[in-house]
Protein backbone atom coordinates (compact mmCIF):
# COMPACT_ATOMS: atom_id res chain seq x y z
CA UNK A 1 0.00 0.00 0.00
CA UNK A 2 0.99 3.26 -0.70
CA UNK A 3 0.24 6.21 1.47
CA UNK A 4 -0.19 9.29 -0.89
CA UNK A 5 -2.21 11.29 1.63
CA UNK A 6 -1.99 11.50 5.49
CA UNK A 7 -3.50 14.55 7.52
CA UNK A 8 -4.93 15.44 11.04
CA UNK A 9 -8.49 15.54 10.96
CA UNK A 10 -10.31 15.50 14.66
CA UNK A 11 -9.46 15.19 18.31
CA UNK A 12 -12.23 14.12 19.93
CA UNK A 13 -12.99 13.82 24.32
CA UNK A 14 -15.27 10.20 23.80
CA UNK A 15 -16.60 8.45 20.74
CA UNK A 16 -19.70 10.12 20.19
CA UNK A 17 -17.73 13.20 19.10
CA UNK A 18 -16.05 11.29 16.18
CA UNK A 19 -16.14 11.82 12.44
CA UNK A 20 -19.72 10.71 11.41
CA UNK A 21 -18.80 9.42 8.21
CA UNK A 22 -18.71 6.18 7.97
CA UNK A 23 -14.86 5.59 6.53
CA UNK A 24 -12.89 1.69 7.92
CA UNK A 25 -10.84 2.97 11.26
CA UNK A 26 -7.55 1.49 12.51
CA UNK A 27 -6.54 2.44 15.70
CA UNK A 28 -3.37 2.16 17.66
CA UNK A 29 -3.28 1.95 21.58
CA UNK A 30 0.03 0.68 23.90
CA UNK A 31 1.26 1.40 27.26
CA UNK A 32 2.50 5.15 27.73
CA UNK A 33 5.88 5.51 26.27
CA UNK A 34 5.60 2.15 23.94
CA UNK A 35 6.45 4.28 20.54
CA UNK A 36 2.87 4.91 19.33
CA UNK A 37 3.51 7.60 17.45
CA UNK A 38 6.85 7.36 15.99
CA UNK A 39 5.17 3.97 14.29
CA UNK A 40 2.32 6.26 13.17
CA UNK A 41 5.04 8.54 11.74
CA UNK A 42 7.28 5.48 10.28
CA UNK A 43 4.01 3.85 8.71
CA UNK A 44 3.01 7.27 7.06
CA UNK A 45 5.76 8.54 6.49
CA UNK A 46 5.00 12.12 8.15
CA UNK A 47 7.67 12.49 10.21
CA UNK A 48 5.69 14.93 12.21
CA UNK A 49 1.77 13.55 11.95
CA UNK A 50 1.61 12.08 15.30
CA UNK A 51 3.03 14.32 17.93
CA UNK A 52 6.04 12.58 19.72
CA UNK A 53 6.58 13.48 23.44
CA UNK A 54 9.52 12.49 25.73
CA UNK A 55 6.66 13.08 28.16
CA UNK A 56 4.80 9.77 28.56
CA UNK A 57 1.08 10.18 28.55
CA UNK A 58 0.41 13.23 26.02
CA UNK A 59 -2.02 11.91 24.17
CA UNK A 60 -5.67 12.32 26.03
CA UNK A 61 -8.22 12.64 22.83
CA UNK A 62 -8.95 10.21 20.09
CA UNK A 63 -7.17 11.43 17.35
CA UNK A 64 -7.98 10.62 13.89
CA UNK A 65 -5.89 11.24 10.76
CA UNK A 66 -7.12 10.76 7.67
CA UNK A 67 -5.26 8.22 5.12
CA UNK A 68 -5.61 8.06 1.30
CA UNK A 69 -9.06 10.06 1.87
CA UNK A 70 -9.94 6.31 2.25
CA UNK A 71 -9.62 5.08 6.02
CA UNK A 72 -8.91 6.55 9.67
CA UNK A 73 -5.94 5.76 11.56
CA UNK A 74 -7.01 6.78 15.17
CA UNK A 75 -4.44 7.50 17.94
CA UNK A 76 -5.91 6.59 21.01
CA UNK A 77 -4.23 7.69 24.49
CA UNK A 78 -1.95 5.21 26.22
CA UNK A 79 -3.30 3.48 28.92
CA UNK A 80 -1.24 2.55 32.74
CA UNK A 81 0.69 5.77 33.04
CA UNK A 82 0.33 6.18 37.05
CA UNK A 83 1.22 9.51 37.60
CA UNK A 84 -2.40 10.95 36.69
CA UNK A 85 -5.02 11.38 39.21
CA UNK A 86 -7.96 8.42 39.88
CA UNK A 87 -10.37 11.12 37.86
CA UNK A 88 -8.23 11.43 34.77
CA UNK A 89 -7.55 7.67 34.74
CA UNK A 90 -11.39 7.24 35.04
CA UNK A 91 -11.82 9.81 31.97
CA UNK A 92 -9.61 8.00 29.94
CA UNK A 93 -10.59 4.09 30.86
CA UNK A 94 -14.02 5.30 29.82
CA UNK A 95 -12.96 7.17 26.67
CA UNK A 96 -11.01 3.90 25.36
CA UNK A 97 -13.73 1.48 26.29
CA UNK A 98 -16.44 4.03 24.64
CA UNK A 99 -14.25 4.04 21.21
CA UNK A 100 -13.28 0.31 21.53
CA UNK A 101 -16.75 -0.90 22.14
CA UNK A 102 -18.91 1.42 20.50
CA UNK A 103 -17.20 2.30 17.45
CA UNK A 104 -19.15 1.07 14.60
CA UNK A 105 -16.22 1.65 11.90
CA UNK A 106 -13.69 0.12 14.16
CA UNK A 107 -12.00 -3.06 11.92
CA UNK A 108 -8.92 -3.83 14.03
CA UNK A 109 -7.11 -2.31 16.97
CA UNK A 110 -3.33 -2.59 17.39
CA UNK A 111 -2.43 -2.94 20.70
CA UNK A 112 1.48 -1.79 20.92
CA UNK A 113 3.70 -3.99 23.06
CA UNK A 114 7.48 -2.93 23.71
CA UNK A 115 9.59 -6.33 22.69
CA UNK A 116 12.48 -5.25 25.40
CA UNK A 117 10.26 -6.28 28.28
CA UNK A 118 8.59 -9.74 29.07
CA UNK A 119 4.38 -9.70 29.14
CA UNK A 120 3.56 -7.32 31.14
CA UNK A 121 0.53 -7.86 33.47
CA UNK A 122 -1.46 -4.75 32.36
CA UNK A 123 -1.13 -5.77 28.51
CA UNK A 124 -1.99 -9.45 29.16
CA UNK A 125 -5.32 -8.14 31.12
CA UNK A 126 -5.99 -5.58 27.94
CA UNK A 127 -5.76 -8.61 25.64
CA UNK A 128 -7.72 -10.46 27.61
CA UNK A 129 -10.38 -7.88 27.61
CA UNK A 130 -10.51 -7.63 23.82
CA UNK A 131 -11.04 -11.25 23.41
CA UNK A 132 -13.78 -11.44 25.96
CA UNK A 133 -15.47 -8.43 24.33
CA UNK A 134 -14.67 -9.85 21.01
CA UNK A 135 -13.09 -7.06 19.35
CA UNK A 136 -10.60 -7.70 16.18
CA UNK A 137 -7.38 -6.85 16.94
CA UNK A 138 -3.52 -7.40 16.55
CA UNK A 139 -0.22 -7.34 18.19
CA UNK A 140 2.50 -4.84 17.35
CA UNK A 141 5.73 -5.18 18.83
CA UNK A 142 7.60 -1.96 18.59
CA UNK A 143 11.57 -0.72 19.39
CA UNK A 144 13.01 -4.19 17.51
CA UNK A 145 15.69 -2.43 16.31
CA UNK A 146 16.92 -2.15 20.33
CA UNK A 147 17.73 -5.87 20.00
CA UNK A 148 19.76 -8.25 18.54
CA UNK A 149 17.61 -10.42 15.88
CA UNK A 150 17.58 -13.72 17.81
CA UNK A 151 16.30 -11.70 21.13
CA UNK A 152 13.67 -10.77 19.26
CA UNK A 153 12.40 -13.94 18.35
CA UNK A 154 13.20 -15.08 21.71
CA UNK A 155 10.92 -12.55 22.91
CA UNK A 156 7.75 -12.84 20.27
CA UNK A 157 8.60 -16.63 21.25
CA UNK A 158 8.17 -15.93 24.90
CA UNK A 159 5.10 -13.93 24.48
CA UNK A 160 3.31 -16.24 22.35
CA UNK A 161 3.70 -18.65 25.10
CA UNK A 162 2.21 -17.26 27.38
CA UNK A 163 -0.94 -15.99 25.65
CA UNK A 164 -1.17 -19.40 24.65
CA UNK A 165 -2.14 -20.68 28.31
CA UNK A 166 -5.52 -18.96 28.07
CA UNK A 167 -5.78 -18.53 24.08
CA UNK A 168 -6.98 -21.27 21.38
CA UNK A 169 -5.71 -19.36 18.76
CA UNK A 170 -3.44 -16.37 18.67
CA UNK A 171 -4.29 -12.81 16.98
CA UNK A 172 -1.55 -11.72 14.07
CA UNK A 173 1.56 -10.57 15.49
CA UNK A 174 3.72 -7.74 13.88
CA UNK A 175 7.55 -7.25 14.66
CA UNK A 176 8.53 -3.55 14.24
CA UNK A 177 10.93 -0.66 14.40
CA UNK A 178 9.92 2.80 13.63
CA UNK A 179 13.79 3.08 13.14
CA UNK A 180 14.81 0.73 10.58
CA UNK A 181 10.74 0.71 9.28
CA UNK A 182 11.01 -2.55 10.13
CA UNK A 183 7.22 -3.87 9.81
CA UNK A 184 6.00 -1.11 7.60
CA UNK A 185 4.89 -3.07 4.57
CA UNK A 186 3.81 -6.30 6.73
CA UNK A 187 1.40 -3.79 8.43
CA UNK A 188 0.30 -1.70 5.60
CA UNK A 189 -0.48 -4.92 3.55
CA UNK A 190 -2.53 -5.83 6.51
CA UNK A 191 -4.37 -3.20 6.68
CA UNK A 192 -4.76 -3.28 2.51
CA UNK A 193 -6.34 -6.62 3.49
CA UNK A 194 -8.39 -6.24 5.75
CA UNK A 195 -10.24 -2.79 3.62
CA UNK A 196 -10.54 -5.41 0.17
CA UNK A 197 -12.34 -7.89 2.57
CA UNK A 198 -14.74 -4.87 3.98
CA UNK A 199 -15.37 -3.28 -0.02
Amino acid sequence: MNISFAEFTLSSPRESLCPKDNKPEFAFIGRSNVGKSSLINMLTNRKGLAKTSATPGKTLLINHFIINKQWYLVDLPGYGFAKRSKSVLQKLEQMISGYILQREQLVNLFVLVDIRLEPQKIDLEFIEWLGQSGVPFSIVFTKADKLSNSKVNTNVEAYKKTLLETWEELPPIFVTSAEKKTGRDELLGYIEEILKGNN
